[in-house]
C-alpha cells in the first residue's frame, strides 16, 4: 500500500507543478476545475445523488463555473464570507453535532458551498501564470501537505490523546500539536522566501498559520465523517493508494477558500 501511494504521489506532484508554472490561464481553470468537479462528483456520490440527478448536478456546475470564468467573475466578498462562516462556525458544528449529510437539493447546495469557494480561491492565488503567483499558490497548498506529514509523525512519535475517536480514529492532539509547530515554521520560512505576498510581522503571521493548521484538520474530520455518514471508508479509488480525489483535498477546500476570504477582508479593512 505505501509504495502504491508513493507511486501515485510521484505522478501526480509533478503534474501539478507542471499545472502551476507552464499553463496558461485557461488550461490552469480547466485544471483546477477538473480538481473540483472530481472531488464533486465523490461528494454527490456520498450523499447519495445517483443517476441522472448526479450526472445533471456535476453538468451544471461545469457550465457554471465555465460561465463564470468567461464573464471574468471574481468571488464577492459577502459569498467568501458565507464560505468563511461554514468553515469557521457550521462545520465544527457539524462535527460536534454529527449531523448525517443531507440528500437532494441540500446536498447539492452545500456541495457548491463546500467546493466552489475553493476553486474561486484556485484562480484568485494564482491569477497570472507567473513564477511568482505559481509560487503564491504552491505556498497556500504547502501548508496543508505540512500540516498532514507533521501531524502524521508527530501522532506515530507521541499520539495518545485521541482527537476525535468516533470520526477519524487515527488523529491525536499530538499530532495537532506537530502540525501547528510545522506550519508555524514552514509559514515564517515560504514568507522570507518571498513566495507568499504578506506584509504581516511575526506576532501576526504565526496566529495566522495556527488557525488555518485548525481549518485544516477541520476540513480533514469533515470528510472523514461524511464518508462515516454515507458507511463509505474512501470518496472513491481514482487514485491507487489515496481513494479518492476528495480524499486528498479534504482540508485543501478548506485552507484555500478560508484564506482567499481573509484575504478579501483584509483588502476591505
Amino acid at each position: 500500500m505505501l509504495k502504491t501511494r508513493i507511486l501515485t504521489a510521484l505522478v501526480l506532484l509533478p503534474l501539478m507543478l507542471a499545472a502551476l508554472f507552464l499553463f496558461s490561464n485557461v488550461a490552469w481553470a480547466a485544471f483546477s476545475w477538473l480538481i473540483i468537479v472530481l472531488a464533486m462528483w465523490e461528494f454527490a456520490r456520498m450523499a447519495g445523488l445517483n443517476g441522472m440527478r448526479r450526472h445533471g448536478y456535476l453538468l451544471l456546475s461545469s457550465l457554471l463555473a465555465g460561465a463564470l470564468w468567461w464573464q471574468g467573475f471574481v468571488a464577492p466578498l459577502p459569498l467568501m464570507a458565507l464560505s468563511l462562516l461554514l468553515w469557521l462556525l457550521l462545520a465544527p458544528l457539524w462535527l460536534a453535532r454529527r449531523w448525517a449529510l443531507p440528500s437532494g437539493g441540500l446536498a447539492m447546495l452545500l456541495g457548491w458551498l463546500l467546493l466552489f469557494p475553493a476553486w474561486f480561491a484556485f484562480l484568485a492565488w494564482r491569477p497570472q501564470a507567473t513564477v511568482a503567483d505559481g509560487l503564491q499558490l504552491l505556498a497556500v497548498m504547502g501548508l496543508v501537505w505540512v500540516a498532514d506529514v507533521a501531524a502524521y509523525f508527530a501522532g506515530k512519535a507521541f499520539g495518545k490523546h485521541k482527537l476525535a475517536p468516533a470520526i477519524s480514529p487515527g488523529k491525536s492532539w499530538e499530532g495537532v500539536a506537530g502540525a501547528v509547530v510545522g506550519v508555524s515554521l514552514y509559514a515564517w520560512l515560504v514568507t522570507q522566501w518571498g513566495w507568499l505576498h504578506l506584509n504581516l510581522p511575526l506576532h501576526w503571521l504565526l496566529p495566522l498559520a495556527m488557525a488555518l493548521t485548525a481549518v485544516s484538520v477541520v476540513g480533514d474530520l469533515l470528510e472523514s465523517w461524511f464518508k462515516r455518514s454515507a458507511g463509505i471508508k474512501d470518496s472513491s479509488q481514482l487514485l491507487p493508494g489515496h481513494g479518492g480525489v476528495y480524499d486528498r483535498i479534504d482540508s485543501l477546500i478548506a485552507v484555500l477558500a478560508v484564506s482567499h476570504a481573509l484575504r478579501l477582508l483584509s483588502e476591505y479593512l
